[in-house]
């Protein structure tokens, strides 16, 4: 319930619920106008959690700000704040995935740091304990990871070749491997994916944009929003668009999914 906007001067505005600090302007007033958010400057990429807020600097380090109950901040501790702090453990990144409780930063080696909330293994890491890290832990086997995206209890990352590992919430079959459980704690393989350029996660669903131009998804259809055409309650495997060849970029949201077209 918040929004985040980087400005080419490399600062932030920010604006809407602000309870927990989310703005990142020193104070818990909500404003329904953007603000700048407070000592942020060389910002490079931005992302909003649940009520938290991620910023990668030019340097390679993370700002993170508002909730931290889970230590989803990164900080080494779990106290909420209002005005960006530094993540600590963490250098060398070169993009940023905010997600329910949890985050995620890809390292310029094609490593996975992760931390915050753990509850259903959204950290990706077998050695966490107490059911979340308030420090950045690595992501287990993933290596050659050319992009993230941390859905609201599960991550993705793209490999170089073109292919998915998703890990975390995995009761709505968004992991996409042919299986519907709990969780995983590590990564697996999103059962028959290759050619892949963009992924985005979603609440309880993922999508990923093909080379060609068409759409795949899979994860919770409750809505629709698999796109599909069929409506039909979960898919644990990939499964095409509807009427989507010609997509540029896609983007999962709470309870739909969006693609911007090349053309129609």
């Amino acid at each position: 319930s918040h929004s985040l906007a980087l400005l080419t001067n490399g600062t932030v505005m920010a604006w809407g619920n602000n309870e927990s600090g989310q703005l990142g302007i020193g104070s818990s007033e909500d404003s329904d106008v953007p603000v700048a958010v407070k000592g942020l400057t060389g910002v490079k990429a931005i992302s909003a959690g649940a009520n938290y807020s991620l910023a990668l600097l030019t340097n390679g380090t993370v700002m993170a700000w508002g909730e931290n109950e889970s230590g989803q901040l990164g900080t080494g501790a779990t106290t909420s704040t209002n005005a960006p702090v530094l993540v600590k453990r963490l250098t060398g990144v070169s993009a940023i995935s905010a997600g329910g409780e949890f985050s995620l930063a890809l390292l310029t080696n094609g490593t996975v740091e992760a931390w915050g909330s753990d509850e259903q293994g959204q950290l990706g890491n077998t050695g966490v304990e107490e059911g979340s890290s308030n420090f950045p832990v690595a992501v287990e086997t993933l290596t050659g990871v050319s992009a993230i995206a941390a859905g609201a209890n599960h991550g993705l990352a793209l490999l170089s070749a073109g292919t998915v590992k998703g890990w975390g919430d995995d009761s709505f079959g968004e992991l996409g491997n042919g299986v519907v459980k709990a969780s995983e704690q590590t990564p697996v393989a999103v059962s028959g994916l290759s050619g892949v350029t963009t992924i985005s996660a979603g609440s309880q669903d993922s999508v990923a944009l093909l080379g060609s131009g068409s759409v795949m998804t899979w994860g919770t259809d409750s809505s629709g929003v698999l796109g599909d055409g069929i409506a039909s309650g979960i898919s644990d495997v990939p499964v095409a668009v509807v009427g989507l060849s010609k997509a540029a970029s896609v983007s999962a949201g709470r309870t739909q999914m969006l693609a911007a077209l090349l053309s129609r």
